[in-house]
């Protein structure tokens, strides 16, 4: 027991000398101290501790701010990395913007970067302009033929407008809307050709960096082509189309035609069938007259021989027809 009493000793000395410098950073209270910047062992160090806040990043952000002239308050950055800022990034941005005389504030920088932007990379973009290519963008002339043609944005971050404001694919629908707008209203895509600047006059004009977190400095032309001829296309699909219509039609008039012929030839069908009925009533009707004294055997002769004298005379007529009309074909035979 004697001999475990030293170590047990040591080992609490340890663990309290531990849990002292651990709550109590000395070393880096030293370092801010002799770097110029003001913070109190218990009220902020110890302070940070117990907030679950490391006191390491926000100490070095603290000093890097101090040593490049710009009074940050240690308790507001504290409470932006309580916010869940990133201290390390929006103290570059301040730096970068001091720099270059855009009047950053912090709290416009902490907005920025508690909405999800980029801030330091925002002011970069906004000292050095950002090029935006945009993809081909195809459009058609009046005249039918199409044309494709890709733009070179440059942008510029506004401060001002970064948080709420609209992105990079919000500027890139735009243009090509802009593109598409000013290509379908010119009547020749010679013109287009021969003005590839029209289209970033134009463009510029309308004003499409409102309500975004940029500023459109220019619109360049990069390349402009000649695509398809989707009037040409368009005018071979209607004529296609209407030929099916026409031929529709026609099958529909042919259609009719037949059946108003099936039509006729049923009626006329129906009207032998009546004539046949009606012949097959004659003999019963003589029939009914010699029963009833109305019809005489000669009578009945001489109707009889008034029919056989038509007949004759209907072959007669039916055979001289047929003699006229081989004498008419005889010279022509001769001819032949």
């Amino acid at each position: 027991m004697d001999q475990l009493f030293p170590l047990i000793v040591i080992g609490g000395t340890l663990v309290v000398l531990f849990t002292f410098f651990y709550y109590v950073p000395l070393g880096l209270w030293v370092t801010a101290y002799f770097s110029g910047v003001k913070v109190g062992i218990f009220s902020d160090l110890v302070g940070m501790r117990l907030r679950k806040v490391p006191p390491g990043p926000i100490i070095k952000a603290a000093i890097t701010a101090h040593k490049a002239d710009l009074p940050l308050n240690v308790a507001k950055l504290e409470a932006h990395y309580l916010a869940g800022g990133n201290v390390n990034k929006v103290v570059q941005a301040l730096i970068s913007a001091d720099k270059a005389n855009l009047g950053l504030t912090f709290e416009r920088a902490a907005a920025i970067d508690l909405a999800g932007r980029d801030v330091f990379e925002a002011v970069q973009i906004s000292v050095n302009p950002k090029v935006i290519q945009t993809p081909i963008i195809t459009a058609v002339a009046k005249d039918g033929i199409q044309v494709k043609a890709n733009a070179r944005v440059t942008v510029r971050a506004n401060l001002d407008r970064l948080v709420g404001g609209a992105t990079e694919e919000t500027i890139l629908a735009r243009v090509g809307e802009g593109i598409v707008t000013t290509v379908g209203s010119a009547d020749d895509h010679k013109k287009v050709l021969e003005n590839p600047d029209q289209i970033s006059r134009v463009v510029l004009d309308r004003g499409l960096d409102s309500g975004t977190a940029f500023e459109i400095l220019s619109i360049d032309i990069a390349d402009v082509d000649v695509g398809n001829n989707i009037g040409a296309a368009l005018q071979i699909d209607q004529a296609e189309a209407d030929l099916k219509v026409a031929r529709a039609k026609a099958e529909e008039r042919r259609a009719m035609a037949v059946a108003a012929e099936q039509e006729n030839k049923a009626k006329i069908q129906e009207m032998q069938a009546r004539v046949v009925e009606a012949e097959a009533e004659v003999p019963k009707a003589i029939a009914e007259a010699f029963r009833s004294g109305n019809l005489g055997i000669m009578d009945y002769y001489n109707m009889k021989n008034v029919i056989s004298d038509t007949d004759m005379r209907d072959s007669i007529a039916k055979g001289s027809e047929k003699v006229e009309r081989k004498d008419d074909d005889e010279p022509r035979r001769r001819k032949k």
